[in-house]
């Protein structure tokens, strides 16, 4: 059996890859997904789907940020729940501004599928670099 760790490390190097399909197919259809309160992506929250985190999170980030990279360098796992803690970078191509800022995720499965997401991050950064 596949453990909520495993299926959130396969996201992080789908998404690593460039794997859209297979990020977006670890989503619940009805996914909770939340992105940092005060950030430039936050004015759809809560992302009720797999296509709205897709159009409103992951397209316009690899839209506007170059060389974009999720690395986690821990995750952290009970039951169903697993915490990643990493670093965004890359660079925006509107403003020339770079991005190195930390993050942590919580995460939350229920057959293995992603049922919530919450972001953590620098979102005073995220707006620096967005030129907000």
């Amino acid at each position: 059996m596949t453990t909520a760790k495993q299926v959130i490390h396969e996201l992080y190097e789908a998404f690593a890859r460039g794997d859209a399909a297979t990020v977006l197919g670890a989503l619940h259809p009805a996914v909770n997904w939340m992105e940092a309160e005060s950030g430039p992506l936050a004015v759809g929250n809560p992302y009720a789907s797999p296509q709205a985190v897709g159009e409103g999170v992951f397209g316009p980030i690899l839209q506007e940020v170059e060389d974009f990279r999720v690395d986690p360098t821990d995750l952290v796992a009970e039951d169903r729940d697993v915490v990643a803690f990493g670093r965004y970078t890359g660079v925006h191509r509107g403003t020339g501004q770079a991005l190195d800022a930390q993050f942590v995720h919580r995460w939350t499965l229920e057959d293995g599928k992603v049922v919530a997401f919450q972001q953590y991050t620098d979102t005073a950064q995220w707006n620096r670099v967005y030129g907000v």
